[in-house]
């Protein structure tokens, strides 16, 4: 394999731009962070074993490009999805990339709003997601029940409201991981946290086969929340019942890979990726 170095040297001799130049920070964090279709099954899967029948609408909370929205209007001609952000540039993004190439019959399915997701009031649906850990934004309890009581109320009476988590002695440290694609390397970076108020500072960056970089494409200023803190601020919320889905070992290799199932104990992992179920 080529060095960066000898990369870049080549790229210049031919008057090419460093690839980060040329690189969308969109399209490489879609490549990176997002499964859509992983997630899609399991809203789908896991609102039928709740309820006892198929989930038609969701609504997809700090929906960015609205991948996941359009997966589900894809995955059934059924499925209504909704999608909320406020970033403009992010949205039209997802118009351009993934709404276009619905068909004309699925666009009429979907619908998206530049909006503020405490304050936009669409259809009750039956799944509202918060993923990617957004709605770590809420940085204090009044705030993130708030958001909960909000998020409740936009859901139909038999409506499940389910969010992300992670978490491990890992996630309390300043540190860097780097993933290794075809064309580039992800780089996660925890670049300060504070046990005191749990505030953490995050980026990703993202690095190529010249050498270049593009350093905090996206930038994150959380609180750390803990599992038994979501869920008590659900229940203060007013939802009947959560549920923390933890994620199985891969009988194969003994890896985090397997299904996500229903658990009142999981393993002091150093690093862990949970969803948390919430009933109306």
């Amino acid at each position: 394999m080529a060095k960066p170095k000898k990369i870049h040297k080549e790229r210049k001799v031919k008057g090419l731009p460093p690839l980060a130049d040329l690189a969308d920070r969109h399209d490489l964090y879609e490549q990176s962070v997002q499964s859509v279709e992983t997630e899609i099954d399991f809203l789908r899967d896991t609102y039928r074993t709740v309820r006892g029948r198929p989930a038609e609408s969701l609504r997809e909370d700090f929906c960015g490009t609205a991948a996941a929205a359009c997966e589900w209007i894809k995955d059934n001609p059924k499925h209504t999805a909704q999608g909320v952000d406020l970033d403009k540039e992010v949205l039209d993004w997802g118009r351009e990339r993934h709404v276009a190439k619905l068909t004309d019959e699925e666009k009429t399915r979907l619908h998206l709003a530049e909006d503020n997701v405490l304050t936009s009031k669409l259809e009750p649906v039956d799944i509202l997601v918060g993923f990617n850990f957004s709605y770590w934004i809420f940085n204090t309890r009044e705030a993130l029940r708030n958001y909960f009581e909000v998020a409740r109320s936009n859901l139909k009476d038999d409506g499940l409201f389910i969010v992300d988590a992670f978490g491990g002695s890992e996630a309390h440290d300043e540190m860097k991981e780097k993933t290794k694609h075809d064309n580039f390397t992800y780089v996660w970076e925890q670049g300060s946290f504070n046990p005191i108020n749990h505030a953490m500072t995050c980026y990703i960056h993202f690095k190529f086969p010249d050498g270049s970089k593009l350093k905090r494409a996206f930038t994150y200023e959380w609180r750390f929340w803990m599992l038994p803190e979501i869920r008590e601020l659900l229940e203060e919320a007013g939802f009947s019942k959560s549920t923390v889905y933890w994620q199985e070992e891969d009988d194969d290799d003994d890896e985090e890979e397997g299904d996500f199932m229903p658990a009142t104990r999981g393993e002091p992992d150093p690093a862990w990726i949970a969803y948390i179920v919430a009933e109306k």
